[in-house]
């Protein structure tokens, strides 16, 4: 059932044609990525289907009793609330679900026959698990700790800079889930961790979604299709972006002789994410699969988990053996300990390294952890506190999201031939129109005379990017460099910078530009610590966070050994004692009786007559209680075997 249907929908601003007699339909559970260059229409298509916009033509069906919300670029609060409040302040409806269900629950004791509570009741259940709002408060502390909010839940909303703010308003809607979730760009200003837990909800939970997004591992891991839209036309792909990548190189292959140039680039990026990224997810499964492995012999040996900590840290060490024979090439910078602090912050203590001609280095970590002020030290725009910095003869290409180089008043003939003429010079030496240049960057020809100043972000950050690679610069400097970027420019820009002769040094948070660009890691753990690795960003996370895992089933099996020997310690007999023989005779009729009820449970939650008398919540909670009173049992008297056994060997 369509939940969204747009039929021959059209809208243009002016002589721009955005949308042509487009057909858009989205049905329940879709998770859908709206790409494409920007400037195309696909804000459009999302106010459209907000009723923010009118199109100019064409039919729109929605279905009135869902509702639709959209994380806005920038969210309005209301004055004087807290974060944690304006977090709750979009929870009132499951507030407001959970105390009926509670009050009609308690009239049910006493009125369990009445047809209408119970259907209410019915109702409420499916609206309040739908949001997973049994255990709201817990939820919300979850959420609050996860987007890095916890710090700020008592203060004011509105003193909180942009990205925070957006990220207040992404955790109100992820917990409100909507029927249809709208999100653009929803992880610009989160960090990886985030944007890993963001993947964990949108995974696990039923949500309807639509979304813009330039991160391709995200719409990889989330999408169910993808929307393209380009000349006013929305083409449909399935699967996520792998999917979209070979689909669309067959589209190019089909229109060969007009699209070379977007050909060339999906090929290469197939290519490259058929036989990188795929290899390296092999990888990670045979590895979760020895993991999954391992936890179900941890209790009988839990000597196996260091061992493999033991080997997923030579894994990693490994990966920093591979590239040390560079000493031959020219130094740029050298680090000996070096120090830094802001206040009473850490932020980067005792790193050493050399940085060379051709390193191509990404700065990576949570978000607060350091890595501009590492990036403003190489600029030698911050000293450090201590240690040994010393920075070679050379010319910097610095790039950040203010586009300081960029003169708003000029056009983009004069911006790129500011002493006359129609040629720029790359910094590679070769000499080209400055329209063929700029065509490299997707600015048709009519955008020559345009002034800096009236064209979009994306389109600034474009300009701002082909300038810098006009430039003749040993190192470049970025700081972001994909963000409000669309996906046809990203490409553009790896070709480039894995064309560049120099060497690059930027910060991101977008896994796939790493993964693709990076050839050396400096990660910043927190605390001052900065790892340096040559690993591949996510298989580094992914390592990372499997050895989190060890660490804790390491701690658990640890504590659960010691109270098992202190145990034996204590009892230093040679058969069992009256009680428990008699506890290990009687434990297997007991064992068979659980199994019994638990049985009758489940038949009962399968009987929607059974449980609409019982209450769902209540036989789901007894199901609980007796499935941890079953496995109690069937744990102690495995410990007795064992002890019967220690005593006969």
């Amino acid at each position: 059932m369509a939940l969204i249907d747009l039929q021959n929908i059209s809208k243009q601003y002016d002589t721009k044609v955005l949308l042509k007699e487009v057909n858009f339909t989205l049905t329940q559970g879709q998770k859908i990525a709206v790409i494409g260059q920007n400037g195309q229409g696909k804000s459009t298509l999302f106010k459209i289907i907000m009723q923010e916009v009118e199109p100019d033509s064409g039919e729109m069906s929605i279905d009135k009793s869902i509702k639709i919300e959209m994380l806005e670029q920038q969210p309005k609060f209301k004055s004087n609330l807290t974060v944690r409040e304006a977090i709750e302040n979009q929870l009132v409806e499951l507030k407001d679900a959970k105390n009926e269900y509670e009050e009609i629950t308690n009239k049910l004791a006493t009125d369990y026959e009445n047809q209408e509570l119970l259907r209410r009741q019915s109702e409420l259940v499916t609206f309040i698990e739908f949001h997973d709002a049994w255990d709201l408060d817990n939820t919300i502390e979850r959420v609050l700790k996860e987007f890095q909010l916890k710090e700020f839940e008592n203060k004011d909303v509105n003193l909180l800079s942009g990205g925070e703010q957006r990220r207040v308003g992404l955790a109100g809607l992820l917990l409100k889930k909507p029927d249809v979730l709208l999100l653009d760009e929803p992880t610009n200003h989160l960090d990886v961790y985030m944007v890993e837990f963001l993947e964990t909800l949108l995974q696990k939970n039923s949500f309807t979604l639509l979304f813009i997004s330039h991160d391709r591992y995200f719409i990889d891991n989330i999408a169910t299709a993808v929307v393209e839209v380009d000349s006013g036309e929305l083409r449909k792909f399935n699967g996520g972006y792998s999917s979209y990548l070979e689909q669309k190189q067959q589209i190019l292959e089909n229109m060969q002789k007009d699209h070379e140039n977007l050909l060339r680039l999906v090929k290469r990026e197939a290519h490259w994410m058929q036989r990188g990224v795929t290899a390296r997810r092999k990888r990670n499964e045979r590895r979760k699969a020895e993991y999954f492995d391992l936890k179900k012999k941890a209790r009988s040996n839990p000597a196996a988990i260091r061992k493999m900590s033991l080997e997923l840290q030579r894994e990693q060490k490994a990966f920093n053996n591979e590239e040390k024979q560079k000493n031959r090439k020219k130094m740029l910078y050298e680090l000996d300990n070096i120090y830094k602090s802001l206040g009473n912050k850490e932020l980067i203590k005792d790193f050493t390294t050399r940085i060379l001609q051709k390193d191509t280095i990404a700065i990576v970590g949570p978000n607060g952890s350091g890595k501009s002020t590492m990036l403003k030290i190489f600029m030698e725009k911050l000293e450090i506190d201590s240690g040994r910095f010393k920075k070679g003869d050379f010319n910097i290409g610095y790039f950040d999201q203010q586009r300081d180089m960029l003169d708003d008043s000029k056009n983009l003939m004069e911006t790129f031939c500011p002493n006359g003429g129609d040629r720029v010079i790359l910094d590679d030496g070769r000499n080209m129109h400055v329209f063929g240049y700029l065509k490299n960057f997707l600015f048709p020809r009519e955008y020559l005379d345009k002034k800096i100043g009236v064209l979009s972000g994306g389109e600034k950050n474009r300009v701002a990017l082909a300038l810098l690679f006009t430039k003749k610069v040993d190192c470049l400097i970025l700081d972001e460099p994909t963000n409000d970027l669309d996906i046809p420019t990203i490409n553009i820009l790896e070709e480039y910078l894995q064309n560049f002769q120099g060497a690059l040094i930027f910060v991101s948070h977008d896994r796939y530009f790493v993964d693709k660009i990076a050839k050396k890691l400096f990660v910043f753990k927190g605390n001052g610590i900065v790892e340096e690795s040559f690993q591949p960003y996510t298989e580094y996370l992914e390592i990372e966070k499997e050895l989190k895992e060890l660490d804790e089933l390491e701690f658990e099996v640890s504590k659960q050994t010691q109270t098992t020997k202190t145990e034996t310690t204590q009892k230093k007999q040679t058969k069992l004692s009256y009680k428990d023989q008699r506890e290990y005779d009687m434990l297997p009729d007991e064992i068979e009786e659980l199994e019994a009820k638990i049985e009758e449970i489940n038949e009962c939650l399968s009987n929607p007559e059974c449980y609409a008398q019982k209450g769902i919540v209540a036989i789901s909670k007894e199901l609980e209680e007796t499935e941890e009173i079953y496995e109690a049992k069937v744990e102690r008297f495995l410990e007795l075997e064992e002890l019967i056994e220690s005593f006969n060997s």
